[in-house]
């Protein structure tokens, strides 16, 4: 039995928050959405056809490249909520899906809009799209949860980041595909900065993955506060792993 719904394009998952994905103010954390949309979007491309048991077969998988998540109004501990999401086509590499989280109404809590791309398990380089031909031939029809597509996030120019801390990728961090989950990377972000702004409600997050990371790599972050905006990068060896952008 799939734990999802569809409804024409679009499939839905009933959830009741759990105190666990929650903060201090029994809020949901953005990482627990990035968790939950994670989820789903499994489900959904399993039910079209492309979906992590298919493509693993052949030595590749989905791994998410950027992000936007923008919050109306988030859910709390016990809420019962609605997560849609579908798919909305593709852009040169990038493949699209958007998420909305509504309350039982129907009122929007959360949107966002992701952009994927597909490796080759062994090499972890892209997958062209014209080899995913066989994977990818589906219906779909445009909707917009964020209409502009998740934007490529860097820190402003001419600015002087703060280290900020690092962390060693272990065990907690890894994931189904060998590195680090993309939630973790919200995770990260938000235990860099400030504790009195993290745990203030938050409007819009935006994230890109650069490079990913794997078990035993050192991550150094850096950040830079800019108004209610908070910045932060992890690098390893230098070289940018993620860059996050926050506004409070």
């Amino acid at each position: 039995m799939t734990p999802v719904s569809r409804e024409g394009y679009k499939f839905r998952q009933d959830i009741c928050i759990p105190c666990y994905q929650t903060n201090q103010e029994t809020i949901l954390k953005p990482a627990a959405f990035m968790d939950l949309a994670q989820e789903i979007a499994y489900w959904a491309a399993q039910e079209l056809g492309f979906g992590y048991d298919t493509l693993h077969i052949h030595h590749i998988a989905w791994v998410l490249s950027r992000m936007h998540l923008h919050f109306h109004n988030a859910p709390a501990w016990r809420d019962l909520v609605k997560l849609y999401t579908w798919h909305k086509g593709s852009a040169g590499l990038f493949y699209m899906r958007d998420f909305d989280l509504t309350d039982s109404q129907g009122n929007k809590m959360v949107s966002a809009t992701s952009s994927w791309v597909v490796i080759d398990e062994r090499t972890r380089r892209f997958v062209r799209p014209e080899d995913l031909a066989q994977f990818l031939s589906v219906d779909y029809e445009v909707d917009n949860a964020i209409e502009e597509p998740a934007p490529k996030v860097t820190f402003p120019k001419g600015v002087e980041a703060e280290p900020a801390g690092e962390h060693l990728v272990a065990f907690s961090d890894i994931d189904l595909i060998g590195h680090t989950n993309n939630a973790r990377y919200v995770v990260w972000a938000m235990d860099h900065i400030p504790y009195e702004d993290a745990k203030k409600p938050i409007k819009d997050l935006y994230i890109n993955f650069n490079k990913e990371t794997t078990a035993g790599e050192t991550v150094h972050f850096f950040r830079y506060r800019e108004d209610a905006t908070w910045y932060v990068e992890g690098k390893v060896d230098d070289k940018s792993c993620f860059v996050v952008k926050m506004e409070f």
